[in-house]
């Protein structure tokens, strides 16, 4: 379990850290540089996509040099703490779901399938209607969602395949939930690891960049937020995730979104 919450701390230190630690915070606060574009409204293109998600992932990856920050390890011990807890957690509240047919209306509705293909279609949709429209936040906001998702999947692939963590669906009702880690039997390429939820990290990763985004208009936010937190509580009902997978995706998608892409 210590290993489990490194690497869970170093993964969320570094997209909680990548923008504090950008050229144009701490050194440049004494003599700041004006910016032709606002934060939350970073150039993006379809060309620019793959250079982006390139950065991203150097800010993600290489944080390990600027973790001599005292303050950098404050969002760290933040998100370790609740993982712990909901780890210690998972045990109990996990049988309760594998066994519990309170809500099988509920997952006839939010399927895997059909969460995974909701979080596609919301920034396949902005995108078209920006096309129509002319609209040219709208398809930024469109590509920015996309990036903020392959930067979130880059990583929940590299903590899938590091836990290994089984998933709830695969234990017995009455065996032992408190076991699950370095389990998983799923190969290098297809992981069947569950830390953290692949489709809690996508969700949070398009909802964080439509809220940001779109925060003048007050309902968005809650609308996207909420939207997100429903496909991360599906990911409970249908025992596909422990809670502690559930909210470590939700944590890193809206770091990804925020501090790696938005760069806010």
């Amino acid at each position: 379990m210590k290993t489990v919450l490194l690497i869970v701390g170093l993964s969320a230190s570094s997209v909680l850290t990548a923008q504090v630690n950008s050229p144009d915070s701490d050194a440049n606060q004494s003599t700041p540089a004006p910016q032709a574009v606002p934060p939350c409204q970073r150039p993006v293109s379809l060309g620019r996509i793959i250079p982006n998600i390139v950065d991203d992932q150097s800010k993600i990856w290489l944080f390990p040099a600027k973790l001599n920050k005292k303050r950098n390890w404050i969002p760290v011990a933040v998100i370790l703490g609740t993982t712990a807890a909901l780890i210690a957690l998972d045990s109990h509240d996990a049988p309760y779901f594998r066994t519990s047919s309170t809500f099988a209306g509920f997952n006839r509705v939010f399927t895997g399938n059909a969460t995974a293909i909701g979080t596609a279609i919301l920034p396949v949709s902005l995108y078209a209607t920006g096309l129509i429209s002319k609209d040219g936040k709208m398809k930024g906001t469109a590509l920015l969602a996309g990036e903020a998702v392959a930067d979130s999947e880059i990583l929940t692939f590299v903590l899938k395949d590091a836990f290994k963590r089984v998933r709830p669906a695969s234990i017995p009702p009455t065996a032992n939930f408190s076991d699950t880690w370095f389990e998983s039997r799923g190969s290098f390429i297809n992981s069947n690891g569950g830390m953290p939820s692949g489709h809690t990290i996508a969700a949070f990763s398009v909802g964080t960049i439509v809220a940001r985004r779109y925060g003048n208009h007050k309902w968005v936010p809650y609308l996207s937020y909420g939207m997100a937190a429903l496909v991360g509580f599906s990911r409970l009902t249908l025992s596909a995730h422990f809670v502690s997978d559930v909210f470590v995706g939700g944590a890193l998608g809206y770091s990804v979104s925020r501090f790696a892409v938005l760069q806010q």
